[in-house]
């Protein structure tokens, strides 16, 4: 199972490439192992979604590994949408390999799956590459959710941003392990990484881990967490304006996940994941209705 992607050198492409993996049980727990390579030539122009989606209460592992080669001078907006069945196992890798000049954006969203790991590994092999990593994961009930992230800085001139937000309720349990590691000739290296975590419930449990690990002295690279709770005051002060609690807690946890959803340049896409937190927040409600 899988696909390969070939984009040929100079071309843009306006409409995005859609990979849809729609799991099926029959009865019986599954297996699938869906294998993509995606290869993009210079100077050329395009995004690519990966999506992967079961029907629920069915029970089935996707093991996915997806291959990126991007070429000298192209940009890549690449999103992952992980909207599984909350008793399936998803486990996947992206790995991406960054040529000279080259611009990568990866947004990842994690909604459903029972166990779920995520990795992304990127490379900078080529001077004055960029590389962009977003992440949003929302986990509730006893659902367990991996992020790890690595970024490696082979040469010099290269920048990379990396934002991941978590959103845990019930029992549930994140993991963020980002590592940026700087080789000893990636001089002129510009790294940020950050995670940023809402808990919304005193089971919930978030391990997060970023590390930076850098072998050259001309660098400028921060990493940061931060793991808290909804405000209280600002839950008071929507509260005395006539809005609820569950309402004033709901658009609180939105305001907080909707900034991943809203880098998302596919515009269908951003609505309908705009949608799908609305509802979830207000546990089958969306926030206008509330409102």
């Amino acid at each position: 199972d899988g696909a390969f992607v070939y984009i040929p050198q100079g071309l843009i492409l306006a409409a995005p490439i859609h990979l849809l993996f729609l799991t099926t049980t029959h009865g019986k727990p599954t297996v699938s192992y869906p294998r993509n390579l995606i290869v993009v030539g210079n100077d050329s122009q395009a995004t690519i979604v990966e999506s992967y989606v079961g029907l629920e209460n069915q029970v089935y592992w996707t093991n996915a590994v997806t291959e990126l080669f991007v070429g000298e001078n192209a940009v890549i907006e690449h999103a992952k949408l992980q909207l599984e069945s909350k008793e399936a196992f998803h486990l996947a890798t992206l790995q991406v390999q960054q040529d000279r000049s080259s611009n990568f954006s990866s947004h990842s969203v994690a909604l459903g799956g029972a166990l779920v790991r995520n990795e992304v590994n990127t490379v900078l092999e080529g001077e004055g590459g960029e590389c962009t990593l977003n992440g949003l994961y929302l986990a509730t009930g006893q659902q367990h959710v991996d992020n790890h992230t690595r970024i490696d800085h082979v040469q010099a001139h290269c920048t990379s941003r990396e934002l991941y937000k978590g959103v845990l309720d019930g029992r549930s349990r994140g993991v963020f392990n980002g590592k940026i590691y700087v080789h000893k000739a990636a001089q002129k290296t510009d790294a940020k990484q950050t995670n940023k975590n809402l808990l919304l419930s005193a089971d919930a449990l978030i391990d997060s881990k970023p590390q930076l690990e850098i072998f050259n002295n001309d660098v400028k690279c921060t990493h940061g967490s931060t793991i808290g709770w909804l405000d209280q005051e600002a839950i008071f002060y929507l509260r005395s304006r006539g809005i609820g609690l569950q309402a004033a807690r709901s658009l609180l946890t939105y305001a907080f996940a909707s900034e991943m959803i809203n880098r998302i340049p596919i515009e269908p896409i951003r609505a309908r994941l705009e949608e799908l937190l609305s509802t979830r927040f207000q546990k089958g409600r969306s926030l206008k209705e509330t409102l």
